[in-house]
């Protein structure tokens, strides 16, 4: 047989090698979307801190117009439900989209494959209206937070790098900006990247792992840069070592999810029936009853000395610390929580939720006479995942914010148990059931101008 011809291998040399690779990392093409990107990230970082500087100052203004000794207190009953009827008011005319949490806005968008589609949704006029009428509503006494709003204002400046860097991972963009905002606004890198994970995208897509990381990080970086380095509930420095330790596990996991499954689900039914009840006059209806709410926040806030008042993070740092809060503090802040939620107000339920868990732990550890501190962050978890359905964010979310490293496994208990008592209370999540609503209001938005549209064309082609 004749011998083979020998094939050369095709070499090329090192200096085309160089000049190939130099022109790829070179390419404005390749570095314009990523520098973009993670300039979109460090903008969430730096909003986050803002707004976080923001909404302390409103809680004080707050304060001292009623007076650090609780003076003029009953102001409240008019502040209050005035500056609920203004936010909600001001929501509808301005900012329509900017209500609730913005967590729910957040994963109803991932559903949508068209730019226009999510633009009801994220913005950056919902997202400059979420920060002014969240920090409005601390600002006359509001139980809400600013975390899921930073959720909603993270997702906006993201999806808004993606349309300026013609980036086309949108859906992936959304999970990045959501879990930066959570990142920078608790100073908890780890609960960004889980709650990404578990919370926003049910249905993760691996690809997105490196924008999620880099988002979280940049976000991190400038929070950190400005803040510097901090637990956001202080530290806690007991830890479960007896057997009444580990029966309190089990009291906050099965009390705190069937408190939070009941929170969830009372908001579910309430927003479907006042979803039904303002149809007829939105504007009027709504308005009328954020100010009936607030009202009922007001109240609340007076009989409760001014404690329900706000975040409730004053309240949670100090049981976390050790320092037992009232037994009823707990079942009164629920409910100023609800009253908020339901009103329709901008504002989230992230800081409210860990104070009532924070002071239903007190509660339990006042009853059990075991350290009021680690009780308050069991009652954490167990309320947070009974609330949200989301047992590894709750868990990794509160071991961050409390540095309580020698508590992992009671707080993974904890928080599963939470979780488990919740599903058989109201298997429907809540943020995915607000979200839900959202999305059919968006579909049937759609279909009404669809046959907008059609009818205008048929009556042209029929004039024609």
């Amino acid at each position: 047989m004749p011998p083979r011809p020998r094939i050369k291998p095709i070499s090329l040399s090192r200096s085309r090698l160089y000049r190939r690779s130099r022109r790829l990392w070179m390419s404005p093409r390749l570095w314009r979307p990523r520098l973009v990107f993670w300039l979109g990230a460090l903008a969430i970082g730096l909003v986050s801190v803002g707004f976080a500087k923001a909404a302390d100052a409103a809680q004080h203004l707050f304060r001292s117009i009623l007076g650090e000794d609780g003076a003029w207190l009953p102001l409240c009953l008019l502040l209050t439900p005035l500056g609920f009827a203004l936010s909600s008011w001001l929501a509808l005319r301005f900012f329509p989209g900017s209500q609730g949490s913005g967590i729910p806005q957040a994963i109803a968008a991932r559903h949508f494959h068209d730019d226009a589609d999510r633009r009801p949704f994220l913005s950056l006029r919902l997202a400059f209206g979420k920060v002014l009428l969240t920090i409005l509503g601390l600002g006359v006494g509001a139980s809400i937070g600013r975390e899921g709003p930073t959720v909603q204002v993270g997702a906006s400046l993201m999806l808004q790098a993606a349309r300026i860097g013609n980036m086309a991972q949108a859906r992936g963009l959304i999970l990045a900006g959501s879990a930066a905002g959570i990142a920078a606004a608790f100073n908890t890198p780890l609960a960004g990247i889980v709650f990404a994970i578990e919370e926003m995208g049910r249905a993760y897509e691996a690809r997105t792992n490196g924008l999620v990381l880099s988002a979280v990080i940049v976000a991190g970086l400038a929070a950190l840069g400005l803040l510097g380095n901090y637990t956001y509930f202080g530290e806690a420095n007991a830890h479960a070592t007896t057997l009444r330790d580990w029966f309190a596990v089990l009291v906050c996991g099965v009390g705190g999810g069937a408190l939070g499954a009941g929170f969830s689900l009372c908001a579910l039914r309430l927003t479907r029936r006042i979803r039904r009840f303002v149809s007829p006059d939105p504007l009027r209806r709504t308005v009328m009853l954020a100010a009936a709410c607030g009202l009922g926040v007001a109240l609340i806030g007076l009989l409760s000395d001014g404690q329900t008042f706000g975040t409730g993070y004053e309240q949670a740092r100090s049981a976390v610390e050790g320092s037992a809060l009232s037994p009823f503090f707990f079942a009164e802040k629920l409910l100023a929580s609800l009253f908020s939620m339901i009103s329709g107000i901008p504002g989230g339920i992230f800081a409210p939720s860990l104070s009532v868990g924070a002071g239903f732990g007190s509660a339990v550890g006042q009853l059990l006479g075991m350290g009021v501190g680690l009780a308050a962050i069991l009652g954490m978890a167990g309320y947070f995942a009974g609330v949200v359905q989301a047992p590894m964010t709750a868990f990794v979310i509160i071991l961050e914010m409390t540095g309580g490293n020698g508590n992992v496994i009671p707080l993974m208990l904890s928080a599963m148990l939470g979780y488990g008592t919740a599903r058989v209370i109201s298997p429907e999540p809540l943020y995915h059931g607000l979200s839900r609503l959202f999305i059919a209001d968006a579909l049937r938005r759609k279909r009404a101008e669809n046959q907008y549209a059609g009818d205008a064309s048929q009556i042209g082609a029929s004039n024609a």
